[in-house]
């Protein structure tokens, strides 16, 4: 299973599998219009609680990442904004973000972190009112 949680870590799992997600689309493991497992699957096999799922597949559907279908399940979202090359170049960009990263010995949990902090306005603000 392409999806992972580190039970012992301080992230939460909602978290951790929506994290999980993504990076699986930039690695390219998981494609528009590729279905993601179910939520019940998930929860069994991560052995954590349905509605943890159910949380990481709405913040992701919120994001535009995942379309939830009903009947079908979650689905990987179609390419929205810009095109495929402006996702090809962010994929490489983030490549390089990768090999840095692992260069220097931060975790993924780390660099999740600092990504989520440059994207979501909101990490941004209680940063710096730290």
């Amino acid at each position: 299973m392409l999806l992972r949680v580190d039970h012992r870590s301080e992230v939460p799992l909602y978290r951790q599998l929506a994290d999980s997600v993504r990076a699986a689309v930039v690695r390219d493991e998981l494609r528009p219009g590729e279905r993601l497992p179910s939520a019940r699957e998930v929860a069994e096999a991560l052995e954590v609680n349905l509605h943890t799922v159910l949380k990481a597949y709405h913040q992701l559907r919120e994001e535009g990442l995942v379309e939830l279908r009903r009947g079908r399940g979650a689905v990987i979202a179609r390419a929205g904004r810009g095109d495929d090359r402006d996702y090809g170049r962010l994929r490489d960009a983030l490549g390089v973000v990768a090999d840095e990263a692992q260069r220097l010995g931060l975790s993924g949990e780390a660099v999740a972190a600092l990504l989520r902090d440059h994207t979501d306005p909101r990490a941004h603000t209680e940063s710096k009112g730290r």
